[in-house]
C-alpha cells in the first residue's frame, strides 16, 4: 500500500551501476561504465536473497563468463610503453608486473625501455626467493606490511630503483582509486602485487587476503543489470517480460518510469537538493526542468553520497556531519571505445595491455560476457569495445590521501572530452598502428564515464586510525535521522555493489 518516489539526479538509473551501449557497426555492445564485478564469495545472507528474489543465478553467469582483464583468453597480457613517457613506443608482450611471467622473466624485461640499472633490478626482484622479513614473528609480519607503503617496500627491500618501483603506481588505480605508492604492502597482497615470494611465502592470513577481486560473476553491462532487474521489479511495465536471463537485451519503456496511478515512480534528471524533517515526516526538494520542487513524505531515504549530505540536511547533529564530510570519494574514469574490429589485436596476439604513463593505467578488450541474452565471443573479429580503466595520479602522492583525492578531481573536471579522445587515440594508434590499426578509420565511437566521485572511501592503512567499534566515521554517518534514513556503499566505507546491497 506505500506509495514510493524515488529522485534520480542523472539522466539514467543506477548512479555507479553505469550501462554503456553502442550501436554503430552492427550488433548492438555493451560495455561497462562503472561498477563491474559481483564478488559472490564476499556475499552475506541479504545479497543472496535479493539476488535469489531477481532471479539471478550465480552459476548461470559463471557458465557464460570467459573474461580476464586483458590477460586473455585470447592474447597475453601485455605492459605498452609509451613514446611520451619512454622515449618509443614499446609493446611487451607476455609479461604482467602482477605475475610476470612462468620462464622468461629476463628476455622481457630486456625489451623495457628504462634504465639498464632498473631492468637489472626488476629482473633480480622476480628472480627472488626469500624471506627479508625472517626472525619477525606473523604478527609483527602483518603489522609491519600495514605500515609501509607498497613502493617503499620495492624500494627498501625489494631492491629496486625509483624508475623500476613507479611502474607499479598505476597497477592499482582502476582497482583502489588509488596509487600503490599510498597503498600499504598488505593492501597491495589484496591486490595481487608480486610480494609473497620475498616473504617466504608464508601464510599471512588477515594481511589483505580479505579484499575482494579474486573469483567474480558478471553481466555484461555489469551491475547496471541489477539496477535494471531492480527497477522492472518496481515497475513491471517499463520491461514486460523481462528477467535476469534476458535482462542485458530488454528494451525500456523510459515513459513508464514516472507515470501518474503508479506505487512507484522513478523520477530522472532531478537533483534534490533539500531534506528536512523528523519523527512526523520528511520534506525533500528537488530541482527538475529548473524548477524547485517539494515533496512531503513519511520517511525519506539518502541514497546519495556521504560528502554532500551535510549540504542536503543542515540539521543533522554536528558530529554526524563531520563524520559524513570524512568519507572523500576517490576519482574514476572508465573510457569506452568502440572499434571498427578487433583485428589488430588479434594480429598482435593481446587481449589488452598495463599502460604505466598513460592517463588511465589499463585497457582491454571487452568479450567473453555471455550473459543475460547477449553473446560477444571472443572468435567473433567484428565491432568491439575497448575499455580504459583507471583515476587520475595527483601531482604529489605524499600529501594525504583526500588531498590526493580533491587534487585528482580537479584535474579530472578540468579535462574536456576532446582530451580524453586525444588520449585514447594517442594509446591506440602508438600501440596497435604496427598491426594496421587507423585511428581515423578504425574508432566509432567514444564514452567517457568520468567520476569525480566514484568508489566509497574505505579506510587505508597509511592514512586512516583504527576506530572503536561503531566510532568509525561510516558507522556515525549513516544513522538515521528521525525519519530519514541513510543507505549506500559509503554507509559500509566500501565500494562494491554487495556493501550497498547490505
Amino acid at each position: 500500500g506505500s506509495r514510493i518516489l524515488i529522485l534520480e539526479n542523472h539522466d539514467d538509473f543506477g548512479g555507479h551501476a553505469k550501462r554503456n551501449e553502442f550501436h554503430q557497426g552492427g550488433r548492438m555492445r555493451l560495455s561497462w561504465g562503472g561498477t563491474m564485478n559481483l564478488e559472490y564469495p564476499m556475499f552475506s545472507n541479504t545479497v543472496h536473497e535479493l539476488l535469489e528474489e531477481l532471479g539471478v543465478d550465480i552459476d548461470e553467469l559463471l557458465e557464460g563468463y570467459d573474461f580476464a582483464y586483458g590477460s586473455g583468453p585470447k592474447g597475453s597480457p601485455s605492459v605498452y610503453f609509451d613514446a611520451d613517457t619512454y622515449g618509443r613506443n614499446k609493446l611487451v608482450r607476455g609479461f604482467s608486473f602482477r605475475e610476470g611471467s612462468s620462464d622468461n622473466w629476463d628476455a622481457l624485461i630486456d625489451q623495457f625501455p628504462v634504465s639498464e640499472k632498473s631492468r637489472a633490478s626488476l629482473k633480480a626482484f622476480y628472480a627472488r626467493r626469500e624471506n627479508v622479513l625472517a626472525g619477525k614473528s606473523d604478527e609483527q609480519v602483518r603489522e609491519f606490511l600495514s605500515s609501509i607503503s607498497y613502493t617503499g617496500f620495492l624500494e627498501k627491500y625489494g631492491g629496486l630503483t625509483d624508475e623500476a618501483c613507479d611502474l607499479f603506481i598505476q597497477t592499482t588505480h582502476g582497482y583502489w582509486g588509488v596509487g600503490a605508492d599510498s597503498l600499504s604492502v598488505a593492501e597491495c597482497i589484496g591486490a595481487g602485487l608480486p610480494i609473497m615470494h620475498l616473504l617466504g611465502d608464508r601464510n599471512l592470513s588477515g594481511s589483505g587476503d580479505d579484499d575482494a577481486g579474486g573469483d567474480v560473476a558478471m553481466f555484461p553491462d555489469g551491475n547496471a543489470s541489477i539496477a535494471r532487474l531492480l527497477v522492472q521489479a518496481l515497475i513491471p511495465s517499463v520491461a514486460p517480460g523481462s528477467n535476469a536471463q534476458n535482462i542485458a537485451m530488454a528494451q525500456f519503456d523510459y515513459s513508464q518510469l514516472d507515470e501518474a496511478g503508479q506505487a512507484v515512480r522513478l523520477r530522472l534528471n532531478s537533483t534534490v537538493v533539500n531534506v528536512a524533517g523528523g519523527d512526523e515526516g520528511t520534506s525533500t526538494s528537488y530541482v527538475d526542468q529548473g524548477r524547485l520542487w517539494r515533496v512531503k513524505s513519511r520517511h525519506t531515504v539518502l541514497a546519495c553520497y556521504h560528502a554532500i549530505i551535510p549540504h542536503l540536511s543542515p540539521d543533522l547533529p554536528d558530529k554526524q556531519k563531520e563524520a559524513q564530510k570524512y568519507q572523500v570519494k576517490r576519482p574514476l574514469i572508465l573510457t569506452n571505445v568502440l572499434l571498427r574490429n578487433s583485428k589488430a589485436f588479434d594480429a598482435l596476439g593481446i587481449a589488452g595491455a598495463y599502460c604505466p604513463g598513460r592517463l588511465h593505467g589499463a585497457m582491454w578488450q571487452v568479450k567473453g560476457v555471455n550473459t543475460a541474452g547477449y553473446r560477444h565471443e571472443w572468435g567473433d573479429q567484428g565491432t568491439v569495445p575497448i575499455m580504459f580503466w583507471g583515476s587520475v595520479a595527483p601531482h604529489d602522492s605524499s600529501v594525504p590521501v583526500k588531498e590526493q583525492h580533491r587534487a585528482s578531481r580537479a584535474m579530472l573536471l578540468s579535462m574536456s572530452f576532446e582530451d580524453f579522445e586525444r588520449e585514447v587515440r594517442t594509446v591506440l594508434d602508438g600501440m596497435l598502428s604496427p598491426a594496421g590499426f587507423d585511428v581515423q578509420e578504425d574508432i566509432l565511437a567514444i564514452t567517457v564515464n568520468r567520476w569525480p566521485h566514484g568508489y566509497a572511501y574505505d579506510y587505508l592503512d597509511l592514512w586512516d586510525p583504527d576506530w572503536p567499534a561503531g566510532q568509525a566515521p561510516h558507522e556515525i554517518a549513516r544513522q538515521p535521522f528521525g525519519n530519514i534514513a541513510i543507505a549506500n556503499s559509503d554507509a559500509g566505507a566500501d565500494a562494491y555493489t554487495h556493501v550497498a546491497i547490505d
